[in-house]
C-alpha cells in the first residue's frame, strides 16, 4: 500500500472511532501521532531494506508483531509519562492499521501467502523484486492498478473528512515548523 493509502485508512478509522464517542473531538496532536504511526513501519523497513541492505525485505522488522508490540508498549509508556494517552492510542491505531492494510487482497480467497511478515523473523518473507533504493521503488516498482486507484480514492475521502473535521493537526505542525498560524 502507498503512504497515502495508509494515512487514509488510519484517519478514517480514527475519526470513525472518535465520532462514535460523541463527547470527544478529534485531537490535533493525536492526529499527528496517528499520521506518524500510519507510516512508521515503512519508515523503518523500506530504507533499511532498499537503501542500506540491512533487512531482507521492505516488510520485515517493523511489520512484525513482535517489533510492533515493543513499539506500542514504548509509545504507551512515553504517553503516560507526558500525560498524552490519546496520542498513544492514535499512534497505535495508525501503526496497527498499517500492518493490517498491508495484508494482500488474496487473503480474501484464503491465500495466506504474503502475510508472513507478521511473524518475521520466525517466518521467512517471500523474496522481493530487487529495488535500488527508495526513489527507484517509487519510480519503477509500483504501478497504478485498480488497488492503487482505490487507495487514492480513500485518500480523497479521508482528505474531505479531515477538512470537515477542521484540519486537526495542521496548526500544531505549523507551530512546530515555526510557520505563522492564522487558523
Amino acid at each position: 500500500m502507498w503512504p497515502w493509502g495508509h494515512v487514509a485508512v488510519a484517519y478514517l478509522l480514527y475519526t470513525a472511532s472518535i465520532s462514535r464517542r460523541s463527547d470527544r473531538s478529534v485531537a490535533p496532536l493525536a492526529v499527528v501521532a496517528l499520521a506518524v504511526g500510519s507510516q512508521a513501519p515503512d519508515l523503518v523497513d523500506k530504507p533499511f531494506a532498499w537503501t542500506f541492505d540491512v533487512l531482507p525485505g521492505g516488510r520485515t522488522l517493523a511489520h512484525s508483531i513482535f517489533f510492533a508490540a515493543f513499539v506500542l508498549a514504548t509509545a504507551y509508556a512515553v504517553a503516560r509519562r507526558i500525560d498524552r494517552p490519546e496520542s498513544a492510542s492514535a499512534f497505535g491505531l495508525g501503526y496497527v492499521s498499517h500492518l493490517v492494510a498491508d495484508v494482500p487482497p488474496s487473503i480474501l480467497t484464503g491465500d495466506l501467502s504474503g502475510t508472513e511478515y507478521f511473524l518475521w523473523p520466525l517466518l521467512e518473507v517471500p523474496p522481493e523484486e530487487p529495488v535500488a533504493g527508495i526513489l527507484d521503488a517509487f519510480l519503477n516498482y509500483y504501478a497504478m492498478g485498480p488497488y492503487e486507484w482505490i487507495q487514492l480514492g480513500l485518500f480523497a475521502v479521508a482528505a474531505v473528512v479531515w477538512y470537515r473535521d477542521g484540519t486537526p493537526g495542521l496548526e500544531w505542525v505549523d507551530r512546530l515548523l515555526g510557520r505563522p498560524t492564522d487558523r
